[in-house]
């Protein structure tokens, strides 16, 4: 039995398998967008938290409503929340870390009918103890929203209990990450993608179920010797919701060994301390955790983060997937690039949208890349 086959169905069709999930369950299901969505608040509320990708092609209705330079992500969650395919969902949680987001929960309030809306406006700056404060005080409006929405109550102990299923699933998920790292030809970029996108779908009870076989099979997988002379990648932006991607890296000469993306490593960093205050001890690890573009604890260190990242990992370039008329990741890509090439690691830029470009295109520019480093 094909211990990927799971995660493969949810990646593949994310709302059938959410309807299926929730039917069993009788879950609710809350739609997030973003790795700073309080996730342990909406399991403890014994909902059925899913990331929102939003489905590729044409966006003939929320072009209605969004200008041309909105990102690709905002639009096709707009587009299938317009066109009913949204409707598997109780409510969507926005936090707001870009201006198109912001947009994108004003459109959903005013055109979405149905599904609850609740924003989670976190703090940009994380370095003080003001911040630490608002942090907290967002996270106990956030809580009080949520059991008014839902009708329910949110108890300390199944708080304690969500951040226990959340610990142990981003333990995992660093495990998993450690096994690529380790043996990088012989474990698929692909397949890790598939997992870690599954990781935000699948109902996580379920996921803590169907993640240690998962696991099991890969680290059972024999050391790869031509993984030697494969030349490491880290990958570095927003998120990458193109598998291939990897294997045209891969097929170039190249391998993935890490990434700093919103659904790779920034997202499932850190732990939670299991004693004490829950909400408090949520608040602590989002303050902690490596931050993105919309947040900071000082002007230099997403650089450092990333050049300490690409030594650690022994990688020998970063290739940045940056979705095009993103604005928070392109602000940063200059400063980020000038921190790597003082600290001689090479790098490449790809904008990408829902759609990729021709597939030669694209293999040219990863063989050149990889052939300079």
């Amino acid at each position: 039995m094909d211990p990927l086959a799971e995660f493969r169905a949810a990646v593949a069709d994310p709302a059938s398998y959410v309807r299926s999930a929730t039917a069993q369950s009788g879950k609710k299901a809350v739609g997030t967008l973003c790795s700073y969505a309080p996730e342990e608040l909406i399991y403890a509320a014994g909902a059925h938290p899913v990331r929102l990708f939003g489905t590729s092609g044409a966006e003939r209705l929320a072009d209605r409503h969004l200008q041309s330079y909105c990102c690709s992500l905002v639009r096709g969650v707009l587009e299938d929340a317009l066109a009913g395919r949204s409707d598997f969902l109780a409510g969507v949680v926005f936090p707001h870390t870009c201006d198109s987001i912001q947009r994108l929960s004003d459109l959903w309030r005013l055109n979405v009918p149905g599904a609850f809306h609740i924003d989670a406006v976190l703090p940009a700056r994380l370095d003080t103890a003001s911040a630490r404060d608002y942090l907290l005080d967002v996270l106990r409006r956030f809580r009080s929203d949520l059991e008014r929405k839902l009708r329910v109550s949110i108890s300390d102990e199944s708080l304690r209990r969500a951040i226990d299923l959340y610990n142990r699933i981003r333990e995992m998920l660093a495990r998993l990450y450690e096994l690529r790292n380790e043996n990088p030809c012989g474990i698929r970029g692909r397949d890790v993608h598939t997992i870690v996108k599954a990781s935000t779908i699948l109902d996580r009870d379920r996921l803590v179920v169907v993640l240690p076989p998962a696991l099991q099979a890969l680290e059972d997988v024999h050391e790869c010797t031509a993984g030697n002379k494969a030349k490491r990648v880290l990958l570095a932006g927003g998120l990458c919701d193109h598998p291939e991607l990897y294997s045209f890296i891969e097929e170039a000469g190249g391998v993935v060994v890490w990434d700093d993306f919103c659904t790779g490593t920034r997202g499932f960093s850190g732990t939670i301390d299991g004693d004490g205050d829950p909400l408090a001890a949520i608040a602590q690890r989002y303050a902690e955790r490596p931050v993105c573009p919309a947040k900071h604890r000082g002007i230099r260190e997403r650089a450092e983060h990333l050049v300490r990242l690409a030594k650690e990992k022994e990688a020998r370039g970063v290739v940045f997937l940056l979705v095009k008329f993103c604005d928070p990741h392109a602000f940063d890509y200059p400063y980020l690039k000038e921190a790597l090439d003082g600290a001689g690691i090479p790098s490449m830029l790809f904008e990408m949208e829902d759609q990729l470009p021709a597939e030669g295109q694209l293999r040219t520019r990863f063989e050149a890349f990889l052939e300079m480093i």
